[in-house]
């Protein structure tokens, strides 16, 4: 069975600090705890040098076990909890899905 990644990439609003953005991260990565059949995620600040981020200054990856995992995770309360916590801090996001070798 094949395994989805759910990839996201953030721009902040300008007026997120530091601390704000750990907060984000803080919240994304206890529903890792909270929701089942997330086997991982890994996030980070952009260190591109190629100049095709357009704005878009964080991203992160979540490993699910596989789609039927990450279709429950997207209306699980947690993550509903989370969206509600994070998009505010946000002028943009865009995510993608893509299924991957276990």
């Amino acid at each position: 069975m094949k395994r989805v990644k759910h990839i996201a990439f953030f721009e902040f609003k300008p007026e997120c600090t530091a601390e704000d953005i750990a907060d984000v991260w803080r919240i994304m990565e206890h529903l890792t705890k909270v929701i089942p059949g997330i086997l991982n995620l890994t996030y980070g600040e952009n260190t591109s040098t190629e100049g095709l981020s357009d704005g878009f200054t964080w991203s992160f990856v979540m490993l699910f076990e596989n789609a039927a995992a990450r279709d429950a995770y997207l209306p699980h309360p947690a993550h509903q909890d989370a969206v509600q916590k994070v998009v505010p801090r946000l002028t943009r996001v865009i995510v993608c899905d893509q299924e991957c070798e276990a």
